[in-house]
């Protein structure tokens, strides 16, 4: 069974930064790619960034040349770093591992981030 836990989130002004952190456990999870999620309220969970064993990323359009995702395989910890903050960026920020059958079901609490004035 997998777990994550999130943190690293907040509240934070326009054009601001935050980074994220994302503590899995149960199991090797060096060997599986690592990704970041967010959902808005009323919207559905969408990915934000991957980020592979070999530490090849992948974003989606709206977070590119933004945001930054790495990992430390020996701690088992991937991270979010986020820049030039914007309000639509608000959103709770979930991490996962992508097995080889596709994204676990293991969720975790998320972190709150929201970008306001």
């Amino acid at each position: 069974q997998a777990q994550f836990v999130e943190s690293g989130g907040g509240l934070v002004q326009p054009g601001g930064s935050l980074r994220l952190s994302c503590a899995a456990s149960g199991r090797r999870f060096s060997i599986y790619t690592m990704g970041w999620f967010r959902q808005a309220p009323g919207k559905q969970r969408e990915l934000v960034a991957r980020i592979t064993t070999g530490g090849t990323p992948n974003y989606a359009d709206s977070v590119r040349g933004r945001f930054t995702i790495s990992r430390d395989s020996a701690k088992n910890t991937v991270y979010l770093q986020m820049n030039s903050l914007k309000p639509e960026d608000t959103a709770v920020y979930y991490c996962n591992a992508m097995s080889p059958s596709g994204w676990t079901n293991f969720w975790g609490q998320g972190t709150q981030v929201t970008v306001s004035t």
